[in-house]
Formats: structure tokens, sequence, C-alpha cells
């Protein structure tokens, strides 16, 4: 059978269930239990008349006894049922369940008890139901293509479980952020999405027009600004949870709208952060998971030590013998040719692989861009957990120079499975210093380069009334992610995917 086919059978039955004078999407439930409830605590339950209610896994009807399995959000439970004359005007007994389908939700009230093969269930004479189904689930096994998967999400979560489960753990991740910022000191505060001039980042950003005002509109690719302006505002610590928005590729590991976090302390700087982000970050996985230990990407990762501090131009000395603050572009290109003839890194693709190489041998890119090449190749094998601190000035125009030596920058991410889990700073905040790198940035922008960030002068105002020294800090969801070990597309509930109608 086709599936109009299967869609005709309901709508047949649908009007059925009309003629009878049954309404089939009543407006209330009258449900007083949950299904794991019942499991979870039978020996309470046991003998008690209930009220449960979900949608129909599987039918199974022999003559005067039928079994139900009815599922709700929190588990799966069998209605048993026997044949009866006196059926409740409005509901369906055995001898109606031929009007039912797997996928419909219905409720049924009776008495918790254990069949005669030890099954916990809920035995009643009838179900009344809640919404008639017209398209029927797939099966497990029929519904496994990953772009049907991703545009008919919720169905994807009916069929396959983990699917909720994995959403489930996405919340607590959030909430176990949430919670830890709260317990030290910080208030959450929510930043506009629609922004005048957006920054914070190097990202193209989605335009959008606001009629009442006839102007244009960014969504925003970052909270950063808005947060520091409520640290020249008075408040010490403040986070923001929510969505940012950046218009570039749609892939398993980049998402255009995603959910992030920032965060920012008055008087402290990046040493102050990396103590503390590294017990959030800790906190959450003990929240969201369970534990420390993790197998992601072929790494083997343990968060549970203290993390070391690995300075970013001993790291480029000790692997390729790049000397980031005398650095020798050929040597550098050298050392990039040599690492891509070796197959080692991504992409796959030798042509592509070579197509790169090429760029990497040209003039067009710029020497501090192929340090950082360089850099990434280290990052892709380490497993870490360990900080990456005193990343060259060269790298971090907008994080604030170190005192100690003022080629590094007093910036640090955290390094784990090959990826960078977070940006952290001790954050600018001389207002000249500011405004000359933003005109460096807005520079690059009418040049073409539609990633650079925008001249922000009322940001620069706030900054000449004052802000005090802080450090600042951000990651995404790309955090849980990596330690789901799923792409992105996986591990949001509806992710953008082209659209194409049925």
């Amino acid at each position: 059978m086709t599936l109009d086919d299967y869609r005709n059978e309901r709508l047949r039955k649908l009007e059925q269930i009309k003629e009878q004078g049954i309404d089939p999407y009543p407006a209330k439930s009258h449900r007083n239990t949950k299904i794991s409830a019942i499991l979870n605590h039978f020996d309470e339950k046991d003998g008690q008349k209930v009220c449960v209610a979900g949608r129909i896994a599987a039918i199974r009807s022999f003559g005067k006894l039928a079994f139900v399995k009815l599922r709700d959000f929190t588990g799966e439970v069998q209605v048993f049922m026997q044949r009866v004359d006196d059926v409740p005007a409005g509901e369906f007994g055995v001898k109606e369940l031929k009007l039912l389908d797997t996928g419909d939700f219905v409720e049924a009230e009776g008495q918790v008890g254990k069949s005669s093969t030890g099954e916990i269930s809920v035995f009643a004479n009838s179900v009344r139901l809640l919404t008639k189904s017209l398209r029927p689930l797939p099966g497990y096994d029929g519904f496994t293509n990953k772009e049907e998967r991703y545009r008919r999400r919720y169905v994807d979560m009916n069929v396959n479980s983990e699917v909720r489960d994995r959403l489930v753990r996405r919340s607590k991740f959030w909430q176990a952020t949430r919670d830890f910022m709260n317990s030290h000191g910080f208030i959450e505060i929510n930043t506009p999405v629609l922004e005048k001039t957006t920054g914070g980042a190097d990202a193209t950003p989605f335009v959008t027009h606001m009629n009442a005002l006839d102007e244009d509109y960014y969504l925003r690719i970052s909270q950063e600004l808005p947060l520091k302006r409520l640290l020249g505002g008075g408040f010490e610590k403040v986070y923001d949870i929510g969505p940012r928005f950046r218009n570039e590729g749609v892939d398993d590991e980049h998402l255009p709208e995603h959910i992030a976090f920032e965060s920012y302390a008055a008087y402290e700087n990046y040493e102050d952060g990396m103590k503390l982000y590294e017990e959030m970050i800790k906190y959450v996985a003990l929240q969201t998971w369970g534990t420390l230990k993790f197998q992601v990407g072929g790494f083997d990762i343990d968060l549970d030590c203290e993390w070391p501090r690995i300075k970013y131009a001993d790291l480029l000395m000790e692997k390729f013998g790049i000397d980031v603050f005398r650095p020798d572009r050929q040597k550098i290109q050298a050392v990039l040719a040599r690492e891509y003839d070796a197959d080692k890194f991504n992409p796959d693709d030798k042509a592509e692989r070579a197509k790169i190489k090429r760029e990497l041998l040209s003039d067009e890119i710029s020497t501090p861009r192929l340090i950082d090449w360089a850099w990434k190749m280290i990052r892709k094998t380490s497993a870490g957990p360990y900080w990456l601190i005193e990343e060259p000035l060269s790298l971090s125009p907008l994080a604030k120079v170190s005192e100690e030596n003022p080629l590094v920058t007093q910036r640090f991410h955290p390094i784990i499975a090959g990826t960078e889990m977070g940006n952290g700073y001790s954050e600018l905040n001389d207002p000249l210093d500011q405004l000359a790198r933003f005109q460096e940035q807005q520079a690059m922008r009418d040049a073409g380069d539609d990633e650079a960030q925008m001249l922000d002068l009322d940001f620069v105002e706030m900054l000449e009334y004052g802000m005090p020294p802080a450090c600042g800090w951000g990651n995404s969801e790309r955090n849980f992610w990596l330690l789901e070990g799923v792409s992105g597309r996986e591990a949001v509930p509806f992710p953008i995917i082209k659209n194409r109608g049925d």
C-alpha cells in the first residue's frame, strides 16, 4: 500500500467516527498519571485506578481480548482490554478498536496490575480517542534517510527515541550552564537580536527590514557588545544565552542559527577566567552526562584534571620549528606543503587538498594566516584538555596585550578533542585603541571583506564614559555537539534544510 492508500483508509475511519457523534479531536484529556509513575513505582500504584494517555504504539486483538501499547514522553505501558457490552458512550472497546490505528492519541482509565505473563498493565475495558492520526508513522528501519529525518523531525522524534533523549540532554546542558553562572553571582540579561550595527565576531550577518521604522537591521552575530555596554552601565557580572545568526555555510558542523553563551565579569582578567570556566565546563559535563570521561573522534578525553596552560608560540616552535615572532614565510609554507602531502589532514578529497595547498603557497594569504593554518594542524591532533594562551597580537586584534610581552595577547582557548571549545579575553577597554581597531576593521569591510567588523561609534562612546577591566568568555552549543558525539544537525530539534513541499 502507498502512503495515499493508508491516508485514505484513515480518512474513511475518521468519517465513521464522526458519524457516531464522537469528536476525534477533543480539547481536554483527563490524564492524571504519567506512565513512568506506574513503571517506576508499581508497588505504590498496584491496584489503584489511574487515567493514562499517549500515542498508540501497537494494537493486538484476539477476539475478546486486546492489548494496546500506549506511549507517552516518559515511557510505554500495556493497556489490557477485555470485551464488554457496556462500553461508555464515545469510547472504543475491543470491538471498536478497528477504527483506531497506531499513531492515534488515546487515554485509558483503569486499574494498575500485572498480566498473566507478569507485564505491568492498565486494565481498561475501553479507551477514549484524543487525536486521530491520518498518516502512519514509519518503522525505525524505514526512516533512516538523513534528509527525510531532518525534514520531518517530529516524525524522527517518534521513531528514534535517542533523538528525544538527546534534546533532553541539550536542555540539561544549558540549564547547568545557567545554574553554574547564577551560583557564581552572574545575572542573565537577554540582549537584542536585532541590531543597527552588529559586531563581536568576524562573520557575515543576516539582514532584515523593520517596517515600523523603514530601516534595515542585522540579526546579531554575537552578544558581546551589548553585554559590555551593561558593564559600562554598572553591572559587574552578566551573561546571555540565546540564538545568534551567521550567514555562512550549512553543513553538519556549521549552523547559521545556533545557541550561544557569552559572559563578562568586571575586575577580572584571563587568569581568573581560566579558573572559572574550567570549573564550569566540568560542572556542565557532569550535570549533562554524569561523567568527565568521553570518547570523541578517536580521542579519549578525561576532563578530571587540572588543565595545563600551553603558550601558542611554544607549540608552533616545538611541532614545526616556526618562530611566530620572527616568521620565515618560506619555511612556514614548506611545513604546510609537507603536512598536506603527508595526507594527514582534511579534506580527504585529494583535488580539494591540492587546491588548498596551491592557495597556501601563493602570495595572497598573509603570513599570520599561514601561521594560523599551522596551528590548526596541531590542534586537530590534540586530545587535550589544555588551555592555549598568549596568542600573537597579529591573530587577536581585539584582545588586551600581555603586560609581560607586547607581542602576545591575554586570550585563552580550551582545546579538547581537536577543537577550540570556547574563547576568552582580558577585554579591551581603551576607547582610543578600540576606535583605531574598529577603523581598521571597517576599512577591511569597505574593501570587500563581508566578515570584517563594523565601526560601532556608540560602543566607543560607551568606552569613553568608562568600562572597568573585565574578562569575557563565549562558547556555543558546539560544545554540546562535540561531547555528545554527533553533528550539529543531529543535535538541534529542527535543523536548517532546503525547503521542499509535499
